[in-house]
């Protein structure tokens, strides 16, 4: 049994720490409001932005389009979005998880991996892997970020495509989807092509483009592509202080209930204590006594 003195030590230090693990949580719950409302007014933008892909898609001049232009993959382009720091419970494990069995799959296929990391920590574990190109870092996005901290992202993603240095542009972010469901999702870029159109199904309608086709294309696209990008940096922000709050709420608990062990290991250790000087005091009386 350990003595008194540490068993005090081992109590302070843990109370404070739970302070600090409460504090942490109370600020991430203020963190998670703010950037759960942004990420939820922000969606609908996203789905429109996504549905009008789907409509230029069934627009023939697209295909000559280099943002829409489909070849071969020699090389694949990842934008994956972590935390600056940790304590976040699974958050940046989730996103790296599905980074690496990506890249996994494209080594089996021969495919050379690239990855543009906004958040230190997928840039720490992306630095560990061999055979994969890092790009660029982006670490200074903050809680409030705004349309120019995610351009240089966008201008990079979309000079590569054009410049054909990689030929597939996929975004690895966590989605934000209550407060106790995160999930790391992955979504197709570049070539700009959304997954499940059916030219068949989709109606015919009267498209009429101002001044040309070519300059609406070009200059829509990116937006479009730029808004999906936004909108899961803001799915993440969301989702990594929601995990945040989480994880410090459990921490607190745990330090609670560790405070609560280590006190009745305390009390037990000063009734030892007090019977064994009592035995002690009782046994020299009796001797004096004899």
């Amino acid at each position: 049994m350990a003595s008194t003195i540490a068993l005090k030590q081992r109590i302070k230090s843990v109370k404070g720490t739970r302070q600090i693990t409460k504090a942490m949580q109370l600020v991430s719950a203020s963190k998670m409001r703010r950037a759960q409302d942004q990420a939820f007014k922000s969606r609908a933008y996203r789905d429109v932005a996504y549905e009008l892909l789907s409509r230029l898609n069934i627009v023939k001049e697209v295909s000559r389009e280099p943002l829409f232009r489909v070849r071969p993959v020699k090389a694949r382009l990842y934008i994956i979005i972590t935390s600056n720091s940790g304590l976040a419970g699974a958050y940046n494990a989730n996103t790296l998880k599905l980074l690496f069995k990506s890249i996994k799959a494209d080594q089996d296929a021969g495919v050379a991996s690239r990855v543009i990391a906004i958040g230190n920590k997928g840039a720490q574990f992306v630095r560990r892997l061999n055979s994969v190109d890092l790009v660029a870092v982006y670490s200074a996005l903050g809680d409030h970020p705004s349309a120019n901290d995610i351009r240089p992202v966008l201008n990079t993603m979309v000079q590569s495509y054009k410049d054909e240095t990689v030929d597939d542009v996929q975004i690895i972010y966590t989605n934000f989807k209550s407060n106790l469901v995160q999930e790391a999702q992955k979504i197709q870029l570049l070539p700009a092509k959304t997954d499940g159109i059916d030219d068949k199904a989709t109606p015919a309608v009267a498209l009429n483009f101002e001044p040309d086709v070519e300059t609406v294309i070009e200059q829509v696209t990116t937006r479009l592509i730029e808004a999906q990008v936004w909108q899961a940096v803001l799915e993440s922000l969301a989702s990594e202080h929601s995990m945040r709050m989480l994880a410090m709420k459990n921490a607190t608990d745990n330090a609670k209930d560790l405070i609560d062990d280590y006190t009745l290991e305390l009390n037990t250790a000063r009734q030892a204590t007090i019977t064994q000087e009592l035995a002690e005091i009782t046994g020299g009386a009796e001797a004096l006594n004899g």
